[in-house]
This record gives structure tokens, sequence and C-alpha cells, in this order.
């Protein structure tokens, strides 16, 4: 989701007369060929589970018209982003899993670095706007149908979408102009910037800095302005006199707590993980939590403890259900 500082336990690559590499090999999770379908198994039906359950949520809200309003607009949006952003990494990982040589064209790696990192960082300002709705909804209620238009919501998703798409073409545009001489072997099951850097033939750590400064940016400007914005929601909602409002409220808001929670802490893992080569098992479990699994619970987590989308949710299996009859 963020560019990491990685080494990598390399190959040599027989580099004669000067040739540039033209494809990595990405080791992804290295074990027997059992092992290999087995993960492939289970990553398949998470992947199939992950869209099945951001999709549901996505006809959810286009079905019905009591939840066209911001609040679920935007997790509409931010679940078609979460089906964007899986599809960066699990299709790439299940064919490396049956693959023998796993090997990813250059073009391929830099094409994954761009549409990875780009809708990871997308998320951070998805999730500080669908914080900003609620500090508006619960906060500032009387005000909020005028200010939090149809247009306006649109507005600020659009500014979601430009502003994560535009963080990564420059520097990774410098970055395919480095001389990639070998080895060629990525101990991962992505193409991160810290194992492509350390696989350049010059050092560049102007480029390594720009990486820093971008994901820094977005983690520690978003993520106190949510934990601003929820602070301020919860001192409200505990000045509300009516028991049902209250629990509504915290509802609400508890969910998006806890996908802010699971998507910052494990960013925060990522920071704080020292950045030695013996912890690459450890950076690519965190990678795989929160590029696969987290994807996979965030529609049970908004679902589950929200009346409205579990009605909405019964609409779409019943529509379902219709059609083929039809």
């Amino acid at each position: 989701m963020f560019p990491s500082v990685l080494s990598t336990d390399s190959v040599p690559l027989n580099m004669s007369g000067g040739n540039r590499v033209t494809e990595f090999i990405l080791l992804s999770f290295p074990c027997p060929r059992e092992m290999q379908i087995l993960l492939f198994g289970v990553f398949s039906l998470t992947y199939v589970l992950t869209l099945m359950g951001n999709g549901s949520i996505i006809w959810a809200v286009r079905l019905d018209h009591q939840l066209h309003t911001p609040m679920y607009i935007l997790l509409a949006h931010f679940s078609f982003l979460e089906i964007c952003y899986v599809n960066t990494t699990v299709p790439n990982m299940l064919a490396n899993f049956l693959s023998e040589t796993k090997t990813i064209s250059f073009t391929a790696c830099f094409l994954q670095f761009y549409f990875f990192f780009s809708t990871g960082i997308t998320e951070p300002f998805f999730l500080s706007l669908m914080a900003f709705d609620r500090y508006l909804a619960i906060c500032q209620p009387l005000h909020y149908p005028t200010i939090m238009t149809g247009r306006f919501c649109i507005k600020l998703v659009l500014f979601c979408w430009v502003t994560g798409f535009l963080c990564f073409p420059l520097p990774i545009y410098f970055m395919t102009q480095l001389p990639f001489c070998g080895p060629n072997v990525i101990d991962h099951f992505i193409c991160d910037p810290g194992p492509l850097l350390a696989l350049t033939c010059v050092h560049s750590p102007k480029l390594e800095l720009s990486f820093s400064i971008i994901s820094s940016l977005a983690i520690f400007l978003t993520f106190p302005f949510i934990l601003g914005s929820y602070t301020l929601v919860f001192r409200a909602v505990l000045r509300v006199p009516s028991a049902a409002g209250r629990k509504k409220a915290f509802s609400t808001c508890g969910s998006h707590l806890t996908v802010v929670s699971l998507f910052f802490g494990t960013v925060l893992v990522m920071y704080i993980t020292p950045t030695s080569g013996h912890i690459t098992t450890t950076q690519k479990i965190v990678t795989l939590f929160y590029s696969v699994f987290t994807p996979l619970v965030n529609p049970l987590i908004y679902s589950l403890r929200n009346k409205e989308m579990k009605t909405a949710l019964k609409k779409v299996q019943l529509a379902m259900k219709i059609l083929p009859n039809k």
C-alpha cells in the first residue's frame, strides 16, 4: 500500500554484454509445490469472496434509493476502490503460485507498482472524507444537507481519486529510467519500490526520499484529521439525550473506526518494522494482510453493524434469485 524499504536475497544474473533486465522474478512465498497449490485455492476463495462482498455493497447502494445519501455513496466508492486494489495484486499472485518461472515483465511490474500504490494511497483520502462526512452529519446536523450536497460529494470523491493517482507517476517514471543491470529476483509477491531500487545499478537517494515523503504525507496528514474528526463526533454523541440516538451514532462510527484501525494499524507496523534482510517474511505477511484480507473483511464490518445496509443487501439477494427465473 505504501512503499517500504526492503532488502532482497538476490541471485546473480548473467549479464553478458551489458544487457539490461527485461523481466523480474517474484519469489512470492517459496514452498513445496503442494503448498503452492493449497495457497492458490485459499487465495482464490478469498479473492472471489472479496469481489462478491464489495460488489454487493455497490449494488445495494445502487438499487436502494434510501441509500442514495453521501454516507452510502462514499461507502460504494470505497468498496469499488477495494475491488480495484485487490485486482492489482491477487490475479498475478494466483498465476505466480501455478507458474514454474514466476516471472513478470519490466512493464507489467511497474504498472502493478503504479496501480497498487495509487489505489493504496487513495484509501486514506477516502477514509478522511468518510470521517468528514460523519463529522458534518453529527456535529453540524442543521447545515449538513446544505453543505454535503450530491454535487459537492461527487467533487470530493473525484478529488480523492485524482489526488491518489497523481502521487506516483513522476517518481515511477524516473525510476523506470534507472539502469537495472541485475540481479532480477524480488523476494516479494508484489513489485515494491524497496526491492526494485535495490536492483538498480546506481544508488538514488533522492528517489527513495520522494517515495518516503509521498507516503509519509498521506499517512501523517490524513490520520490526525480522521482522529480529530472522530474525537469531535464522540464528544457530540455523548451529549445526545436519547440512548437510541447515541447507540445508532456509535454503531455507524464504530464501523468506520474499525476499518480505520485496520488500515493505519498495518501501515504503522510497516513503518516501525526494522528494514533488515531478515524480516522479509514479516513485511510480506503485513503487506498480505492489508492488501488481501482487509478488503475481504471491510464489507462485513460495514454491513453487520448497519441495519439499512443489511436490509439493502437482502434486496440484492432477492433480486439475484429473481433474475435467473426471468
